[in-house]
């Protein structure tokens, strides 16, 4: 049966779809109560409103400037509610934290992972358990022992681009793979390239990508296409081999663990209180693998928008540059020592976030009660989604939000403003655990980029700002820049260890 459905079209698939669909009466879901739902585009009578999701951004940026900072629209059989502005996010997905921390189902995505995947996970024993367990290793304490190994690898970014400065986009890539691999198992990897086991998990996160923004497969609009024999066929499969790789990457801690010699890690931690902590073997796999899978790619993306921001906007750079030289001077390398005298650069970096969010859609949040936003009605149910590019050029907010400008961050006196923020890691209850290992990341190599060089934008090959990966998660595409060295004895002075 399966294989004869295999050979089907798949628009007769879908018309058979939708046959059993209006068979079975199902509903779309409906506002019975007396306040309206906020506006929105209608779209099609059947299948909603539809678009790309590698646009995704691009469209709801201007469903937001249409329709206002809170829209509707349905999507197949599922009512939509996008956040578009940053009152509306902190009113709906901050201060009601509580009743929105919950996952709405996403068909593909709970298939590939077998439920085990911890990011699309519906709240419940299990998720708090396996957020418990992540929360425990990834606290600020924990990622400051992190420090020393941080430092080194980002040194190594250096010293690559000073080897070879067209591979720019390959070391930080390597950079986020080593570090996120050396969190989570305790190993890291000389290459980027031709790492094996680092090109399976890029295989894992381009499916992620695929499957994990509402509505990009038919299954997720339609529920009951699940049912049909071999639908999901290919989810299943990814789910096997995600497994197998998670599986093989635990046990070779077991065996470092039985030896006396593993270094400390997140799986470490897992395996020796896996009894305390409550977890099976697959829960224990996945929650160390999707811990690579989320932290390796976005910490990649956001430094190589540091290096775009650095190029196209000289002034903020040497403005970063005479803090550095004021601070730390000429004679060494910046450090995590140094980061409280460095306000500059961390201005700069929180503006990398909000000016090209690493993330431009927020994970899918589903509404557990109704709740009531300025006279419209947000069913409990619903599907809610935060906008982050929106939300992240809020003109009322980010006056000129195009414009990069670190400055937004600082007092008068050069002090850092702590009165503003970004949803870089996502919002309410549901934020990203690993967000203090990730900030450490993207500061010294900030630091110690803008302090190893001038980087400037090479005039044959102008970069294109807004030319970026067509996915919700947003690298810049190739691009060139020119690295000029501050620092006359920079190789010499970087290899030597503080």
């Amino acid at each position: 049966m399966a294989q004869l459905f295999d050979s089907v079209p798949t628009d007769v698939k879908i018309g058979t779809a939708l046959l059993l669909l209006a068979a079975a009466g199902t509903k779309l879901i409906s506002n019975s109560q007396s306040l309206p739902l906020p506006p929105g585009p209608q779209g099609h009578w059947l299948f909603g409103a539809t678009f790309s999701s590698s646009e995704a951004w691009r469209v709801l940026e201007e469903w937001t400037q249409e329709y206002g900072p809170v829209f509707s629209y349905r999507q197949g059989t599922r009512r939509m509610f996008i956040i578009g502005r940053t009152q509306a996010a902190i009113d709906i997905l901050e201060r009601e934290g509580a009743a929105t921390l919950d996952r709405p189902l996403n068909i593909p995505a709970e298939t590939a992972s077998g439920g085990l995947r911890i990011l699309n996970m519906s709240w419940s024993d299990q998720a708090r358990k396996l957020r418990r367990a992540m929360h425990e290793h990834l606290r600020h304490k924990v990622a400051l022992s992190y420090g020393d190994m941080q430092e080194e690898h980002a040194r190594n970014v250096i010293l690559d681009i000073l080897k070879n400065p067209e591979d720019h986009q390959t070391h930080v890539r390597r950079f986020s793979a080593a570090t996120t691999l050396r969190l989570a198992y305790g190993k890291t990897t000389p290459t980027y390239v031709d790492d094996l086991e680092i090109q399976r998990i890029n295989v894992i996160v381009a499916r992620l990508r695929k499957i994990l923004f509402p509505g990009s497969l038919w299954v997720d609009r339609i529920p009951l296409l699940r049912y049909i024999p071999g639908w999901l066929r290919e989810q299943q499969e990814w789910h096997h081999n995600e497994l197998d790789l998670y599986h093989s990457q635990v046990n070779t801690v077991k065996a470092q663990i039985a030896q006396g010699d593993a270094p400390q890690s997140f799986v470490k931690y897992l395996l020796e209180d896996q009894e305390k902590l409550g977890l099976s073997n697959d829960e224990l796999a996945y929650l160390a693998g999707s811990l690579f899978n989320a932290g390796s790619e976005s910490t990649a993306a956001v430094l190589g928008w540091v290096i775009v921001a650095a190029a196209k906007h000289p002034a903020a750079q040497v403005q970063v540059q005479a803090e550095l030289d004021r601070i730390v001077g000429l004679q060494r390398a910046p450090t995590f020592d140094d980061e409280n005298g460095l306000p500059q650069v961390t201005a700069f970096m929180r503006e990398v976030y909000r000016w090209r969010p690493a993330s431009t859609i927020a994970q899918a949040h589903r509404s557990r009660k109704d709740i009531i936003w300025k006279n419209y009605l947000i069913p409990a149910g619903s599907t809610i989604i935060g906008s982050q590019w929106s939300i992240a050029h809020d003109p009322e907010v980010w006056p000129n939000p195009d414009r990069f400008d670190p400055n937004r961050w600082l007092y008068e006196d050069g002090g850092l403003r702590e009165d503003k923020k970004t949803f870089m890691f996502g919002f309410g209850r549901r934020f990203c655990p690993g967000q203090h290992f990730a900030n450490r990341a993207v500061f010294i190599n900030t630091a110690l980029l803008l302090w190893s060089y001038n980087i400037r934008e090479d005039p044959a090959h102008p970069i294109d700002s807004m030319a970026f990966s067509k996915s919700s998660l947003i690298h810049p595409q190739p691009f060139k820049v020119q690295f000029g060295p501050r620092v006359a004895n920079l190789g010499s002075l970087l290899a030597e260890r503080p």
